[in-house]
């Protein structure tokens, strides 16, 4: 008996080592992957500068992959922010990657993803989900406080089995009643100026118009999953948007050195005008079936830091973003 005794115990004694290495990994390590905490002056107002008649998508504008990821289940495969919405949008970036999983409706409506992972509000594993509400809040705050700017709200379902009219239903009642702030939106299908965008969340569907909304849809941004392909000399893919053309280089499923070509790549080759848009991409999670997004990103972003302003193009989408980064990014327009 004492023998059985022993191997309950050494048997025990191994399942909650492996259960706290868990939750080192998952949990604790993510917690001291951050990114560079230095403010930036004048980054929360930097699109004041801007010429009204501009096309947005010629504005070289940075953004977030998975923005509302600081927390989220998972964190050392899922976590791709060390801020929160507000933090980003205060520290310059302009282009939110809102990735959302359907409720049924009610008070809580849409909560925020990232693939299967529920984003959360703390850190603590059993943390409250993060809900839609608290993101748009942030953005109306923000755009209340800073009204020469504008913020790109690119919206996928990402978890889900709603169709996508009933989707794009939903989300429109959240935009025009559930939290009465429509006047903070511009809903069209055309790429709009730096005028037209001043002050607004500026909606971007990557779902099909099925509720037939028409030019308050939100403008199309519509690609085809460009993950996991065995010929690494792929970067950038021209899409026909209905009014424009949207140049997008998405490669998650590339190592260092190639999703680096890629990127530079697809900034060279993506069309940008008032009939065209360059989305770049700088986030990866490499090849492995679970990547580890600090890892890669701490190396790109370095790169990127270092490459000439003259360099970039389009709209940069980064992993834990920082105020520095995104100043280097939108310092392009205003570069000799």
């Amino acid at each position: 008996m004492k023998k059985v005794g022993k191997a309950v115990l050494r048997v025990l004694g191994g399942v909650l080592a492996v259960l706290l290495c868990a939750l080192l990994v998952l949990y604790i390590v993510p917690l001291t992957e951050t990114e560079d905490k230095t403010a930036v002056d004048g980054s929360a107002e930097w699109m004041a500068a801007l010429d009204d008649g501009l096309p947005l998508s010629e504005v070289v504008l940075p953004g977030t992959h998975d923005s509302a990821t600081k927390y989220v289940q998972l964190a050392f495969f899922s976590k791709c922010q060390a801020k929160d919405i507000g933090a980003q949008l205060e520290a310059g970036y302009r282009y939110l990657d809102i990735r959302l999983g359907t409720t049924g409706g009610g008070d809580e409506w849409f909560k925020l993803m990232h693939g299967f992972t529920s984003c959360k509000t703390g850190a603590a594993p059993w943390s409250d989900a993060l809900y839609i509400g608290k993101v748009l809040q942030q953005c109306y705050d923000f755009l209340d406080a800073h009204p020469t700017e504008t913020v790109v709200f690119a919206v996928k379902q990402e978890h889900g089995g709603l169709p996508d009219g009933a989707f794009e239903s939903d989300l429109d009642a959240v935009i025009r009643s559930v939290y009465e702030r429509s006047d903070r939106w511009l809903l069209t299908d055309h790429i709009p100026t730096v005028g037209e965008a001043r002050g607004k969340l500026v909606l971007m569907r990557r779902y099909e118009d099925a509720a037939g909304l028409g030019a308050e849809s939100g403008i199309p941004l519509l690609w085809e999953d460009q993950g996991g392909h065995d010929d690494v000399s792929l970067n950038t893919v021209a899409s026909d948007n209905g009014s424009y053309t949207l140049w997008v280089q998405d490669r998650f499923k590339y190592d260092l050195g190639d999703k680096w070509a890629a990127f530079t790549a697809g900034m060279a080759a993506g069309e940008t005008g008032a009939d065209a848009a360059s989305v770049n991409f700088l986030s990866t999670n490499g090849t492995a079936a679970y990547g580890h997004p600090y890892k890669y990103a701490k190396d790109l972003n370095a790169r990127l830091a270092a490459l000439p302003q003259s360099q970039l193009r389009g709209w940069v989408i980064v992993d834990f973003a920082a105020a520095p980064l995104a100043e280097h990014i939108y310092g392009a327009n205003f570069a000799n």
